[in-house]
């Protein structure tokens, strides 16, 4: 899949409370993570890519999960 399709959806991406709970433990942020992962997505340096029924955003040590279907943020962590 094209990521022309992420990024014409960029305005559907969302996630839970406790996703976003989770995610800033794991890297280490305050601010609002749905943008902070927009951001991410709309980053020219950021590798996406699809597999399987996610989208995955890597930029720099940060790797972003996102539902191919329901453009919900699945996760996101410092990559080892």
């Amino acid at each position: 899949m094209d990521k022309n399709e992420l990024l014409m959806n960029i305005y559907k991406i969302h996630t839970t409370h406790l996703v976003i709970s989770r995610i800033k433990r794991n890297l280490g942020i305050e601010e609002d993570v749905v943008e902070f992962c927009k951001n991410k997505v709309l980053d020219k340096k950021s590798l996406i890519y699809r597999k399987g029924k996610n989208w995955y955003i890597e930029n720099g040590a940060i790797k972003i999960t996102i539902n191919a279907s329901s453009y919900t943020i699945i996760t996101a962590h410092i990559i080892k």
